[in-house]
């Protein structure tokens, strides 16, 4: 059975600053726990509290769910990824989530900028716990630009531009991919080359998910 402390620790990790100040966070369903594997601190399921509902954040009840360590990265971790991809203002959790499974994929690390929280319940379960796979760090928009320009990367900025050129013109050497939400582009005012993706004038724009993960299977292609 659970105690009163574990319930009242798994309750706090609903809030980015519960999940803060525990340096932990929920993970819900079997296949999450298991990706997170040395992570998870225990587990728990409805027959090991009559409050499991409670404790959990899913509309459709998982059978099983954990509390976990927040894993710490290096910006060395960061860098030793060939493709480093930058999330400009991606608030929506479910995107977050799932280009975290596509960086899992492709082998690419993630900078977020002012998006999603990244340890939030629903970005854990829409990575099916790529979050504890994938390196990943938070870096302030003032401090971003900075940082990026001093790896001496190419650049790619996913946004459609005059000067844009079609994203099969990417290399494959060691660059850092742009990404922001659909709604509102790009704010990062770091220079690079404007990359589109080609498609129907039936269609406005790409979902973040869809473009990143053309921009990343291209990219694997050289």
């Amino acid at each position: 059975m659970l105690s009163i402390a574990q319930e009242k620790l798994i309750k706090s990790l609903h809030t980015k600053k519960g999940r803060e100040k525990a340096d932990r966070c929920l993970v819900e369903g079997a296949k999450v726990i298991e990706t997170a594997g040395k992570a998870i601190e225990f587990t728990f399921t409805k027959e090991m509290s009559e409050n499991f509902l409670e404790l959990i954040t899913t509309e459709t009840p998982q059978e099983m769910a954990g509390v976990a360590k927040i894993p710490k990265w290096q910006e060395a971790d960061i860098e030793a990824k060939n493709t480093i991809v930058v999330l400009d203002g991606v608030q929506d959790p479910g995107n977050v989530g799932s280009i975290l499974r596509l960086c899992l994929g492709f082998e690419a690390s993630i900078i977020l900028i002012e998006s999603a929280d990244i340890t939030s319940p629903k970005v854990v379960r829409s990575s099916v716990g790529a979050v504890f796979v994938v390196p990943w760090l938070k870096v302030k928009r003032e401090e971003a630009t900075k940082y990026l320009e001093q790896l001496k990367r190419p650049v790619y900025r996913i946004e459609n531009r005059e000067t844009s050129v079609p994203v099969s013109k990417m290399t494959n050497e060691p660059a850092i991919l742009v990404v922001g939400s659909e709604g509102s582009g790009l704010k990062l005012g770091i220079n690079g080359t404007s990359i589109v993706i080609p498609h129907s004038a039936l269609l406005e724009s790409l979902n973040v998910t869809h473009a990143t993960a053309i921009a990343l299977y291209e990219r694997s292609k050289k």
